[in-house]
C-alpha cells in the first residue's frame, strides 16, 4: 500500500513538474563531432562476457583552457577517441595528434594529476595491460605505463579504476578493480553449461563459473612510480567477488577516503580505510554488501551523493533486470540501510542498468539521478518480452523528502532513446551552469545529452586546486550554505560505471543569488572558509600553502 501511494504520488508530481519548467533532453553528440563508433563485440550475439561490459567515458580539461574535452573507451580492438573541446559548442578528434592510439579492450577510465604537475593525466583499464598516459603539458599524452612501474605480469580484466590519495600524503595513489579471469582460448561458448543459458537462450558463459580475480592498490612513490601493495594494504584479501567499478568517497566522515566496488552476483565491498595503509571490507557490517533482502545482486555501477542534505555520501548501485536498483542511505559514521523502496525507486526492474551519476539537473539544491541502460544479451530480442538490447535511460527527479520520481516520460528525446549504454559522466561542457550527460554505447556513436532550455535555478562550479595536498584536490570535501541551504560533495576520480566526471564540483543554488558560506576540508588537513560569493560562475579556490 505504502510502494502504492509513493508512485502515485511521484507521478503527481512529474504532472505538476512538467506544467513549470520541463527539462527536455536532447542527444547533440553527432552535431558536435562525437562521431565515432565504440564497438564491443557483436550487436546480434555475443560468443564470450568480454563484449558485454563495455567501455566507459571521461570528461576532463586536460589543456587547461576552461573547457572539458572527452574521452571515450573503445573495446573489440579500436583505439580509443579523444576529442578536444574547441568552445561554441564543437569537439574536434585529436586522438592520434594526442597519442591517445592504444588498441584493445578498453574498459574503464579515471583522471587525476598524479605526479601534481598541474596537468590533469589519464588512466584506462583494459582486458590485457593498462595504460597510465602521461599529459605533457596539454600537448600530447605518453604512454608512462612502464617506467611508472604499472606492467602486470598477467592478463588480467581491469575494470573500474579511481585516483585516491588513501594515506593523505600529496600524491594521488590508484585503485583497480578486477571482475573475473577470462581468455579467448578457455572460455566456455554459449550453451557450453548451465551459466551460459538465460531464458531458454544460449548466450556467453559467465559470471557464475568463471575464476574470480582480486583487486589492485598502487601506492604511489615520491619519484612518480606506483608500488603494488594490493596484499600489504588488505585490498587483495577478498578473493570471491566479481568486481566492476570503484567508488571512492568518504563514508564514516572521518577525513579518510573508503572505497565501495559493487559486485555481480555477489556480495559488493566496502573497503574502510584505517588511516595505517591499510583497509578493512567491511561490506556486510555496514549494509551495503547486499539488498534488505539479504541477496546479492548483479552491481554494475555506483555513486554518491548527499541527497537529501545530511552531510553524508549515501551511495546509488545499478543491478541487473528482475533486480531492483539500490540506494543505501547513509545514516551516519557509515553505516547503511537501504532504502530503495521507501525513496520510489522500486519500479524499473526490466533494466540492466550501468552508469549513473547524482546531479542537480534543475539548479534547485537537491541531487537528482540518471541511470543509462542496456542488455548484455542481444539474443533477448528475439524473446516475446518486455525486455530488449537496447533500453532508454532514467532520470530520477529529487523529491526534496528523501524520495524521487522518475520523469523519464517527461524528460525529452534524448532520455527516450534506446541504446546498449554502459558508461556514463556528467559534467558542464560550455560552463553555461546546465550540466551535459556523456554516456557510450555499444556498437554506436556516444550519446551527449543537453537541455534544451537553462534550468531555472543559480548555479556555481568550484573548481578547486591543491597545493599541500594532490593537486587535482581530489578528495577534499566541501559545505556549501546559499539561501538558508546547506549542501555537501566531494571532489572524486572515476565513479558511475567506469567513468571520469568533471572534476569540478557543481551546486545548484535555486532562487539564491549569492553563496553565503563554503568550507573546504582538504586532504592535508588544510580548512577554507570563504564567505559572501558570487554565483552563476565559476569560482576557483585554492588550498592554503600550509596545513591547519
Amino acid at each position: 500500500m505504502r510502494a502504492a501511494i509513493f508512485l502515485f504520488l511521484g507521478v503527481a508530481f512529474a504532472a505538476a513538474f512538467t506544467t513549470e519548467w520541463v527539462p527536455e533532453f536532447r542527444d547533440e553528440a553527432a552535431a558536435r563531432g562525437l562521431a565515432g563508433v565504440a564497438p564491443n563485440g557483436g550487436m546480434d550475439s555475443k560468443t564470450y562476457i568480454i563484449e558485454t561490459t563495455g567501455s566507459g567515458v571521461g570528461l576532463l580539461d586536460y589543456d587547461n583552457d576552461g573547457l572539458l574535452d572527452v574521452f571515450v573507451a573503445s573495446g573489440d580492438g579500436a583505439p580509443s577517441r579523444l576529442y578536444h573541446n574547441e568552445g561554441g559548442g564543437r569537439f574536434r578528434d585529436v586522438s592520434e595528434q594526442m597519442g591517445i592510439t592504444r588498441t584493445g579492450w578498453a574498459q574503464g577510465v579515471c583522471a587525476g594529476d598524479y605526479d601534481n604537475d598541474g596537468y590533469t593525466d589519464l588512466f584506462v583499464t583494459y582486458w590485457g595491460q593498462n595504460i597510465l598516459y602521461h599529459n605533457e603539458g596539454g600537448k600530447r599524452f605518453r604512454d608512462v605505463t612502464r617506467e611508472a612501474g604499472l606492467v602486470q605480469d598477467r592478463v588480467r580484466y581491469n575494470t573500474g579504476c579511481a585516483f585516491l590519495d588513501y594515506d593523505r600524503d600529496g600524491r594521488l595513489d590508484l585503485f583497480v578493480s578486477n571482475y573475473l579471469q577470462f581468455g579467448f582460448d578457455f572460455t566456455p561458448k554459449p550453451g557450453a553449461n548451465a551459466y551460459c543459458w538465460y531464458l531458454g537462450l544460449a548466450v556467453n558463459c559467465g559470471p557464475r563459473g568463471l575464476p574470480f580475480d582480486r583487486n589492485i592498490l598502487y601506492h604511489a612513490n615520491a619519484d612518480g612510480t606506483f608500488t603494488d601493495v594490493s596484499v600489504k594494504s588488505g585490498v587483495a584479501a577478498p578473493d570471491r567477488s566479481y568486481c566492476l567499478s570503484a567508488l571512492v568517497a568518504d563514508f564514516d566522515g572521518d577525513g579518510w577516503p573508503d572505497i565501495f566496488v559493487p559486485c555481480d552476483q555477489t556480495p559488493s565491498l566496502l573497503y574502510m580505510n584505517q588511516h595505517d595503509g591499510t583497509f578493512s571490507e567491511e561490506a556486510l557490517l555496514r549494509g551495503v554488501a547486499f539488498d534488505e533482502n539479504g541477496r546479492a545482486m548483479s552491481g554494475m555501477g555506483a555513486t554518491a551523493g548527499d541527497y537529501n542534505h545530511t552531510g553524508r555520501q549515501s551511495i546509488f548501485r545499478t543491478n541487473f533486470s528482475d533486480e531492483r536498483e539500490t540506494l543505501y542511505n547513509n545514516e551516519g559514521e557509515g553505516q547503511f540501510q537501504e532504502r530503495t523502496i521507501a525513496a520510489g525507486m522500486g519500479a524499473n526492474t526490466r533494466y540492466v542498468s550501468w552508469g549513473c551519476q547524482f546531479f542537480d539537473f534543475d539548479n534547485d539544491g537537491w541531487l537528482d539521478l540518471a541511470v543509462v541502460n542496456g542488455h548484455v544479451f542481444p539474443e533477448i530480442d528475439k524473446k516475446n518480452t518486455d525486455l530488449r538490447f537496447r533500453q532508454r535511460a532514467i532520470l530520477y527527479h529529487n523529491l526534496r523528502d528523501g524520495r524521487f520520481a522518475d520523469i523519464s516520460a517527461q524528460a525529452g528525446p534524448g532520455i527516450a532513446a534506446v541504446h546498449s549504454a554502459r558508461g556514463l559522466a556528467v559534467g558542464d561542457v560550455d560552463n553555461d551552469g546546465a550540466l551535459e550527460i556523456l554516456t557510450n554505447n555499444q556498437g554506436e556513436a556516444p550519446s551527449l545529452l543537453r537541455l534544451a532550455t537553462r534550468p531555472p535555478g543559480n548555479w556555481v562550479l568550484l573548481k578547486l586546486t591543491g597545493t599541500v595536498s594532490n593537486r587535482s584536490a581530489i578528495g577534499a570535501r566541501v559545505r556549501l550554505t546559499a539561501g538558508g541551504m546547506t549542501q555537501t560533495a566531494e571532489v572524486r576520480s572515476g565513479g558511475s560505471y567506469l567513468s571520469q566526471s568533471d572534476l569540478r564540483l557543481h551546486f545548484g543554488l535555486g532562487a539564491a543569488t549569492r553563496i553565503d558560506r563554503i568550507e573546504i576540508d582538504w586532504p592535508s588537513g588544510a580548512k577554507t572558509d570563504r564567505r559572501d560569493l558570487e554565483a552563476n560562475r565559476i569560482q576557483t579556490i585554492e588550498e592554503p600553502r600550509r596545513a591547519q
